[in-house]
């Protein structure tokens, strides 16, 4: 008789390196790697159209490196709940490992799971358990600073695990879904095709994007706000599908980096603390954190919204942005900073529409991490960036992008200015504009706002909203 398998119910975990929940699973015996699609439980925040191709991709390198130890993934499409419980009935599962999550639906799902069978969940997303990470009087660290400092005792975490080599497939596997039926990427148009050049989604690809930022990682504190340079990372989407787990990160790069190492793992701090944050507010993407904003007046503007998103502002370090967002599903992090502050306080259109918009479009996005950087940067969030705080897009890309390369990537229209007024074409003398072939309103817009008048728009409404808060 063969012996009862173990499950194990792959979420955002998709690797088999330091990957506790198969560890566990495999003490048990044979496993049931089994991945399932539900798209009902997160509602409105089911997968973007970028994130559900990297997962097409993700969850093909996972297979792949499934069957090349003996087994393969089974996907499933469905209510996860009902669909684990069934499988598990089904081929008289002796238990259910699955790592521990923190989106509200997932917490969901676990609790109803945890009901029906013998559910154990195992920590591996985050740096160090939620659970740990209180204040003195235990309640729930509402501020970065105090709470990185709280981490840092506790590091570093445990040396990561390998892979194991053999991973026995338990008899009576179902056949389960084909990843094709699930239709993830896009066929016609695709809007995607820039992303294959770009980004190798799996577990592969995320230990090639570590080990090629190693290299890297001890100049990120002077480099990473060059937005025309490669010096950041790029491992947000890895770490977000769990393709590469925090403390092989961590241990990867302050073993490289040494003590220059620590503004990197202090961005890996942050991602814990947006979790934290979520934890402790599973509304965080949905409401302002600091309710005095609800009196906020958002400037609905359709019009607007679609010319940010479409990179068409007039202003070339946000439409910049905006574009590389779209053609490769990334952005700079300080234009990301630049492109939200231009929105929520040039436009005063609310934060929640940038977050949608970044759902959708990013393969990095991250429910905690894209509602705590939105409410960070209108000011409504936890530990915020103040209400004042308004980037001129003007001096912000002279700054960060000062030779224009970043801006001539991204808005090659713009290509032929010199670099002193690429960030502000109006500025050119009409002649010069004309040499470099450049009409503003017809190949490159005009401001749509003007920066200094919408800045006072802006400082008048947070005021006038602290005055009735």
């Amino acid at each position: 008789m063969a012996p009862a398998p173990a499950i194990v119910w792959f979420r955002q975990d998709l690797r088999l390196a330091d990957q506790p929940a198969l560890a566990a699973a495999l003490d048990d015996g044979p496993v049931l790697p089994v991945f399932v699609l539900d798209d009902a439980a997160p509602g409105r925040w089911a997968m973007g159209g970028a994130s559900r191709w990297w997962l097409h991709h993700s969850l093909a390198s996972l297979d792949a490196d499934l069957r090349a130890r003996g087994s393969r993934l089974i996907l499933l499409r469905g209510d996860a709940v009902t669909l684990i419980a069934d499988l598990a009935a089904a081929t008289s599962a002796r238990s259910v490992h699955a790592m521990y999550h923190y989106e509200p639906w997932a917490r969901r799902q676990e609790s109803e799971l945890a009901r029906r069978l013998a559910l154990t969940l195992h920590h591996g997303l985050t740096l160090a358990p939620p659970a740990r990470m209180t204040t003195k009087t235990g309640g729930a660290f509402k501020v970065f600073t105090p709470f990185w400092q709280a981490l840092q005792q506790m590091m570093p975490p445990l040396p990561p695990r390998p892979a194991p080599d053999r991973i026995p497939l338990a008899e009576g596997a179902p056949a389960g879904d084909t990843l094709g039926d699930w239709g993830l990427c896009p066929t016609a148009p695709d809007w995607a095709h820039g992303f294959a050049p770009v980004w190798q989604p799996g577990e592969a690809g995320a230990r090639q994007r570590l080990a090629d930022f190693a290299d890297l990682a001890a100049g990120y504190g002077e480099a990473r706000d060059r937005c025309a340079e490669e010096a950041t990372s790029r491992l947000s989407a890895h770490l977000h599908f769990g393709e590469l787990s925090p403390a092989t990160a961590w241990h990867a790069i302050a073993e490289a980096a040494g003590p220059a190492g620590q503004a990197w793992l202090r961005q890996l701090g942050w991602r814990d603390f947006s979790l934290n944050l979520l934890l402790n507010a599973p509304d965080l993407a949905d409401v302002n954190w600091r309710r005095t904003f609800d009196a906020f007046p958002w400037v609905r503007d359709d019009a607007a919204l679609t010319r940010w998103q479409h990179g068409q502002t007039g202003y070339p370090i946000v439409d910049a942005g905006l574009r590389q967002l779209w053609r490769t599903g990334w952005m700079h992090n300080r234009v990301r900073m630049i492109a939200a502050s231009f929105l929520i306080k040039d436009l005063m259109i609310d934060w929640r529409a940038g977050e949608t918009w970044f759902w959708d479009t990013l393969v990095d996005a991250d429910l905690a991490n894209n509602a705590a950087g939105w409410q960070w940067t209108a000011g409504s969030g936890a530990d915020a960036s103040p209400y004042f705080r308004i980037f001129n897009p003007v001096s912000q890309g002279r700054r960060f992008d000062p030779a224009g390369a970043y801006v001539r990537q991204w808005v090659p229209e713009l290509a032929g200015l010199p670099d002193d007024l690429i960030h502000a074409p109006w500025e050119a003398p009409p002649a010069l504009l004309a040499a470099a072939g450049v009409r503003l309103g017809e190949t490159y817009p005009a401001p749509m706002v003007d920066h200094a008048r919408a800045r006072d728009r802006a400082l008048a409404a947070y005021k006038a909203m602290g005055e009735r808060g």
